[in-house]
């Protein structure tokens, strides 16, 4: 992605601004809302998925915008906490943002929800993955849209993966927050579905810092794999646990599997580890070449903490404008940016994904299990676990 391919595809679209109109006004700026934990524990995610936002806004901006109307971030900090989120979400719908992209944290975002739907201002949620957030409202009716693979789809892809491999003895690991408590559920539906129930399942408050009694535990019920349901360091705890019992046992998960809390923590703990990913940091086509690129540029940087944040919120700007480009009345109420993400105009080739009808009036997640691969943690990165996959991926994925 770039600011000509941005220009070619505006242009198309017959709504890029023609610039030196001899007494053209300056239009004022197009808001969007951008709300994620961008300082405390869950930064790590927090940052790229902000950082990947901003750099697609300027792309769109250097292309000319919505009709000459530059589009303005109001970005907000949640900090990873529900009271502090609802807060900030209520701020922004005083700030009358055109829509929001946002949540890191589901149990942030299950708290933030109603603010939304009641002020009928669509949220475009690109990392929180809890099933429950696009289920709470009937989905004709839902302003709630999500661009992360959510739980639902990323617990039964890793069950699939491990059931192949032999690992039937399920050991589930989650933390009581609404994220542990959702993926967990995910994660017993996924293995009821093969016949198979956890042998063991523990469940620990955040900031815990020994787990090896639970992981002996776990070893005693005879378990040969621990799939692990968390954002935070505890996932590295479950890892060194492992490792102070020298119980050889593979740990997999849902994507935080893939941040550096666990990577950087659990150290050569995490060697091996398997989890669900909609985007491995490897310029394995032109598009992920382009935006790997640009993202080093702009923030100095080759190495991306997550991401999967930075890619989904890069693709998410991409799709809102999209939806805001396709609106040629000029009426950017919510419930006209609802109909237009609903009725997607053009195809939009992203690094995530190819996205031709993200969204619909009965679907609000743009994302299916086919766009997943399986990433595996290999000195101290995240790589494809199998060489197919980093083969498949050379073809973005569709919808199906």
């Amino acid at each position: 992605m770039n600011v000509r391919w941005c220009k070619q595809v505006f242009c198309a679209l017959g709504l890029v601004a023609i610039a030196g109109v001899a007494g053209a006004q300056v239009a004022k700026p197009l808001r969007i809302g951008l709300i994620g934990p961008f300082t405390g524990p869950s930064s790590d995610f927090g940052l790229p998925m902000r950082n990947g936002a901003m750099l697609a806004i300027d792309e769109i901006n250097a292309a000319g915008g919505f009709m000459g109307r530059m589009l303005e971030l109001v970005v907000k900090d949640d900090t990873a906490t529900p009271e502090v989120g609802l807060q900030r979400s209520q701020e922004l719908m005083q700030e009358q943002v055109a829509a929001t992209i946002g949540f890191c944290n589901t149990g942030v975002a299950m708290q933030s929800l109603e603010v939304f739907q009641a002020a009928k201002s669509p949220l475009i949620v690109p990392c929180a993955t809890g099933s429950p957030i696009t289920t709470k409202y009937p989905a004709p009716e839902s302003y709630i849209f999500r661009t992360s693979a959510r739980d639902g789809i990323q617990a039964p892809f890793v069950v699939e993966d491990i059931v192949a491999r032999g690992w039937t003895k399920v050991a589930i690991f989650a933390d009581k927050t609404g994220y542990g408590e959702a993926g967990m559920q995910d994660v017993v539906k996924a293995l009821a579905s093969k016949d198979l129930k956890p042998v063991f399942i523990a469940r620990f408050d955040l900031g815990v810092k020994d787990l090896k009694s639970e992981v002996r535990a776990a070893q005693e019920a005879g378990a040969n794999v621990i799939f692990s349901y968390t954002v935070g360091p505890e996932a590295a705890v479950v890892a060194k646990g492992r490792q102070a019992l020298g119980w050889k046992v593979p740990q997999v998960g849902a994507w935080p599997l893939s941040f550096p809390l666990f990577i950087d923590g659990a150290k050569e703990a995490a060697e091996g580890a398997l989890m669900a990913q909609t985007f491995v940091a490897e310029p394995s086509n032109e598009r992920r070449r382009s935006f790997l690129s640009a993202y080093a540029r702009k923030y100095k940087t080759r190495k991306i903490t997550v991401p999967m944040a930075a890619a989904q919120a890069y693709d998410t700007v991409y799709l809102l404008s999209y939806a805001i480009l396709s609106i040629r009345n000029g009426d950017l109420s919510g419930p006209s940016i609802k109909a237009a993400l609903e009725n997607f105009p053009r195809v939009y080739y992203g690094v995530t994904a190819t996205h031709e009808h993200p969204f619909s009036r009965e679907d609000k997640d743009a994302m299916t299990s086919n766009m997943l691969v399986m990433g595996m943690v290999k000195n101290g990165a995240v790589t494809f676990a199998y060489a197919e996959d980093k083969t498949r991926n050379l073809f973005v994925q569709r919808k199906k």
